[in-house]
């Protein structure tokens, strides 16, 4: 399998488990020094992709290599050259910060005349130093994300695994993670995040988008926005706003219509056809329209484009 400049190289990836099918077939390649971003819902095959990437789970067909090793055949060596982060957090909660830190340096392996050098600099960019006898339960989720990342990095590995890292943690550490990832794609390291956070979504290179194991677009996130939307969008100013939206739904020339804070936005074949008709539809049905008009699609309305079905209530596992 061909590496060239990719520290990932993924080919026709598939898992099943019996009849269900968690990852359908999927192809990508990410670059070395790249923040790549696998964007989809809970449930849509983040995760099983990544284990299979870790040497954590056997594909049941197709391959992948990461950093120059086939994931099947060579777990072992996969393992020593990636780091990798939980969405559970990947810490042990009853030791203390210098426990669980010394605890994956010897996991990982980190030579004796490097250990004092590594250790401090997980407390630095933990914004631990001084707190390193805290219980880890203890700290706040920002801490403790920051302290997990240090961890799966002790052994400077060229490839990091992120999955979905920032769950449940507030924005303004969220934003704190990202400073810290993107310092390290600047050193050179190779960054694959998990996540189904649309903002956090504009931070990485490029992004691939799954949904129900296979992957339905694949770009930068400004390719996305302007290449990947099944139709054009309109925002619609309306009064009553849930009224209007449950007519909409069932008008033929609206092919999906959902609620952005005071407003509607439609997905539509061609918005200047659509303009009129929407207006007419609406007033035939004693809705008063304010605004509307055609505008750019965020990365949130790109994905219910591309994601939308008759049946996508449906349970997924993952």
């Amino acid at each position: 399998m061909p590496e060239g400049n990719n520290s990932v190289v993924i080919q026709n990836l598939a898992k099943r488990f019996g009849d269900f099918v968690a990852v359908d077939g999927i192809s990508l390649e990410v670059r070395k020094g790249e923040v790549f971003g696998f964007l989809g819902p809970n449930g849509a095959g983040k995760s099983t992709t990544i284990r299979m990437l870790c040497g954590l789970l056997r594909p049941t067909s197709g391959g992948a290599a990461v950093a120059g090793y086939d994931v099947a055949r060579e777990p072992e060596s996969v393992r020593h050259n990636i780091g990798y982060m939980s969405q559970k957090f990947s810490l042990y909660n009853d030791l203390t910060v210098i426990e669980n830190i010394r605890l994956f340096a010897g996991l990982y392996n980190v030579p004796a005349r490097l250990l004092k050098q590594r250790i401090d600099w997980a407390l630095e960019m933990s914004n631990l130093k001084g707190q390193e006898h805290l219980i880890t339960a203890t700290l706040p989720g920002g801490w403790k994300q920051r302290l997990a990342l240090g961890c799966a990095v002790l052994h400077r590995p060229p490839i990091i695994f992120l999955d979905e890292p920032t769950s449940g943690v507030d924005p303004i550490s969220r934003r704190q993670f990202w400073d810290l990832i993107h310092h390290m794609a600047g050193d050179g390291v190779t960054v694959f995040v998990t996540t189904h956070y649309m903002e956090e979504a504009e931070y990485c290179n490029r992004l691939a988008l799954i949904f129900r194991g296979a992957i339905v677009a694949l770009g930068t996130p400004s390719e996305l926005k302007l290449k990947s939307m099944k139709g054009e969008l309109l925002l619609v100013e309306c009064d009553p706003l849930g009224e209007a939206l449950e007519i909409l739904q069932s008008d033929p020339d609206v092919t999906d219509a959902a609620v952005f804070g005071r407003a509607l936005h439609l997905v539509v074949p061609n918005a200047a056809a659509a303009v009129p008709k929407v207006k007419q539809f609406l007033s035939d049905h004693n809705i008063t329209v304010g605004r509307i008009e055609k505008i750019h699609p965020t990365l949130e309305d790109v994905f219910v484009s591309l994601t939308s079905s008759p049946d996508t209530g449906k349970e997924w596992r993952a």
